[in-house]
């Protein structure tokens, strides 16, 4: 801890970093603690929000040297980690890590070699992995330039250079070295690359609140219940996922449209308003780019920007379903992709301002992002997979 702060005792900072753990806002939790609010956002500050660099309650003692002469013993003895642990009073995972770490070459594990490493490795502080490693650093930033996140760029340095475990870290590691002071090692400024665009990490909210759209009631819609099972499961391309985010006032608005399984977006430029004729003829243009593999069915709320559906039907031969009101998990897809445009898009501003070929970039930015769910593939390259598997030409296009 900062040692302006080394007064407060260990029990006292325990139980506020405790109830930040929860979720919990630092001033409330300062103040129960019984000191000042003040103080208690500089603890939180001066630990970059990360609960990890706070104090923790002790977890179990590390191995002695007794411990280790012990292993060792029942090692050369035959006995495996399940039954030293037994006898110990140990866990088979940590006998068998030990033996892993500190087995030699030769096959043989020492004890007083296993506690002298384990006595280094303890040594604190220790320098960042980011900061002494320039061209890994490198890679990292330019990945939150892209906007990826910290998880999402660790996953993709294992898929970018498989031959290379030196051009390995983790996400939390990321974090650190954007958040921690003393852990430095990459430019505070590129926490405005995060989607937060926080300076500290803050604590996840117990509940969150969503926006619910008012909506009307649309003639001749049919509900998602009715839509094909083989969307549901995602396991065949062309079904879509599609919403509105609106700018300042409601004034403005961007559609998005996510396709399930590839998680590949599209963006709709609505410059001249979100009435249901102008959002029926930019997205009958938008769907004419896509090949026949991929007109499955559309999936919307029940917003009234939807109104004209069957003539969007009619010119392109996608089926659209509707959800049901205040249901918007029925497109998980697209909430979280309305989630990632705020980061482009913010709340409480102008959308009408960005032109075609601002959307076109985003969409192509947001599609040359690695997820999880595809193997931390980017959706592009899922979709140009998909497309050359097949034998039918063509490819969609983000314009």
């Amino acid at each position: 801890m900062v040692r302006a702060h080394r007064w407060l005792p260990r029990s006292v900072q325990l139980e506020f970093w405790d109830h930040i753990r929860a979720g919990k806002a630092a001033k409330p939790t300062a103040r129960a603690a019984g000191f000042a609010p003040a103080t208690g956002v500089r603890l939180f500050r001066h630990a970059g929000g990360v609960s990890s660099n706070a104090p923790t309650r002790p977890g179990p003692l590390r191995l002695s040297i007794t411990e280790r002469d012990e292993i060792a013993c029942l090692t050369a003895a035959g006995h495996g980690p399940r039954a030293i642990g037994r006898m110990i009073g140990r866990s088979a995972s940590t006998v068998s890590r030990e033996l892993a770490r500190n087995t030699g070459l030769t096959g043989n594990y020492r004890p007083s070699s296993a506690q002298h490493r384990a006595e280094h490795r303890a040594k604190r502080p220790k320098t960042a992995k980011l900061a002494a490693d320039p061209v890994l650093r490198a890679v990292v930033q330019a990945g939150l330039n892209r906007k990826w996140s910290p998880r999402q760029i660790s996953e993709r340095l294992a898929l970018d250079f498989p031959d290379r475990p030196e051009m390995r870290v983790s996400h939390e590691t990321i974090y650190q070295s954007l958040y921690v002071q003393s852990r430095g090692a990459l430019r505070r400024e590129l926490t405005a690359a995060l989607r937060t665009g926080r300076a500290l990490r803050m604590p996840r909210r117990q509940t969150q609140a969503r926006r619910e759209r008012p909506s009307g009631r649309i003639q001749d819609m049919v509900n998602i219940s009715e839509r094909p099972a083989e969307a549901a499961d995602r396991a065949v391309p062309g079904h879509w996922e599609g919403d509105l985010i609106l700018g300042k006032d409601n004034r403005s608005a961007i559609g998005t449209l996510v396709e399930r399984s590839t998680r590949f977006v599209m963006l709709l430029h609505l410059p001249d308003g979100r009435d249901a004729a102008t959002v029926a003829a930019a997205m009958t243009e938008m769907i004419a780019t896509l090949p026949p593999l991929l007109l499955g069915s559309l999936t919307w709320d029940q917003g009234k920007e939807m109104a004209h559906h069957r003539t969007i039907t009619l010119a392109t031969g996608l089926d659209i379903y509707f959800c049901d009101p205040h249901s918007p998990w029925q497109r998980g897809s697209n909430e979280n992709t309305n989630g990632l445009l705020r980061q482009y898009f913010p709340k409480g501003t102008d959308l009408s301002q960005h032109t075609a070929e601002d959307l076109a970039e985003v969409a192509a930015e947001l599609n040359g992002r690695p997820r999880e769910t595809l193997g931390w593939r980017t959706p592009a390259e899922v979709l140009t997979k998909l497309l050359l598997d097949q034998p039918t030409t063509g490819v969609a296009t983000t314009a």
